[in-house]
């Protein structure tokens, strides 16, 4: 008896060469364009800025540890682009700091010697100049703007690999990232654009090609979690820099640790924070010490502002309050006072 024929059915294991066609499997025609304007916008972007992003050698002489006596030379690489075009470069204070030479690679291959005009740890961000004909300079342009989501390209030399592009978007804005030097950043960017060791200090763009951050860190070993710093940010660093080769900050001479207050005095005392700064010690001679503050002293206001740990402090010691009386609010044993300290002027990086 013969059986008649049905259709075959469709077989999982069955190499997808022998299946049955079961439609056009390529992009659409409007997804085809979509494409295209994504990789015309990444493209554009990177012809713009690309030409502005240097790769940066750092030298310096350090001695080494152990029974090896001596010096040794030390180094390391970054990245860096030239935001005017007379030879002033952005890049990260942590790539250039403390460095005996500095040597910066242009995109056409030149190697110029660099000068550190000035930089600052506690926003990672430095300026180093050089001297040369047809420089190209990138433009700063306006990190306030940015939105989550919003496509962002980054430009580096990652692991020496020079004029590496990764494209990617703003994840989230006004994130806190601690600095080396142990303060706080804050309003940074987070974006999932890659970014690897030797990226630090290189371009973060939007898709005009404008600057809108300076690649600073990755958490590893995450993945898509890269951070920069705002364009913003980095133009007033950098106007400081050129004019003062350092950020001027003011200076009280504690050292201390964020503390919680007792339930108790922060409802009798009417605080507006849970927690203060727990002074663990004061220098001689300094601010504090000038205004009576004494160890145990928990402070919870300064200049009018609250104050709920360290982080907050050092905030509020901008460069205005330097040389001015200003009001300072603690809790000593129970009891809340105010005096007046007159902050100066400090490079370091305690409050």
């Amino acid at each position: 008896m013969r059986v008649a024929s049905s259709p075959v059915a469709s077989d999982p294991l069955q190499p997808e060469h022998h299946r049955p066609p079961t439609g056009n499997r390529g992009p659409s025609a409007e997804d085809a364009a979509l494409l295209d304007a994504y990789s015309s916008a990444v493209t554009r972007a990177v012809e713009r800025a690309g030409p502005s992003v240097v790769n940066i050698e750092v030298h310096g002489i350090e001695r080494a540890p152990g029974p090896r006596r001596g010096p040794r030379p030390e180094g390391g690489s970054g990245s860096g682009f030239l935001f005017t075009p007379d030879g002033l470069i952005l890049t990260n204070s942590h790539v250039v700091h403390g460095a005996r030479r500095i040597e910066v690679t242009v995109q056409d291959g030149r190697h110029l010697e660099a000068s550190l005009v000035g930089d600052d740890p506690d926003t990672d961000l430095a300026v180093v100049r050089v001297t040369g004909d047809e420089l190209v300079a990138a433009a700063l342009g306006d990190s306030a703007g940015l939105r989550p989501g919003q496509l962002v390209i980054a430009i580096g030399n990652p692991l020496g690999f020079q004029a590496t592009v990764t494209a990617g978007v703003v994840s989230a804005l006004g994130r806190s990232l601690r600095s080396r030097s142990g303060r706080l950043m804050d309003n940074i960017i987070q974006t999932d654009a890659a970014l690897n060791p030797g990226n630090s200090g290189g371009p973060l763009v939007d898709s005009r090609g404008d600057v809108v951050g300076v690649n600073t860190a990755v958490i590893l070993p995450a993945q898509g979690l890269c951070f920069a710093i705002p364009a913003n940010t980095a133009r007033w660093v950098a106007s400081r820099l050129i004019q003062n080769g350092r950020i001027r900050r003011g200076y009280l001479g504690l050292g201390g640790q964020t503390a919680q207050l007792q339930r108790r005095l922060v409802l009798h005392h009417q605080l507006p924070a849970g927690s203060g700064m727990l002074v663990l010690q004061v220098e001689p001679g300094s601010p504090a010490h000038g205004a009576g503050l004494q160890e145990g002293d928990v402070i919870v206001g300064f200049a009018g502002e609250p104050v709920a740990g360290v982080d907050d402090l050092h905030r509020l010691l901008t460069e205005e309050r330097i040389g001015r009386p200003t009001p300072l609010t603690l809790v000593r044993r129970a009891e809340k006072r105010e005096v007046e300290v007159v902050p100066a002027e400090s490079r370091a990086t305690s409050a």
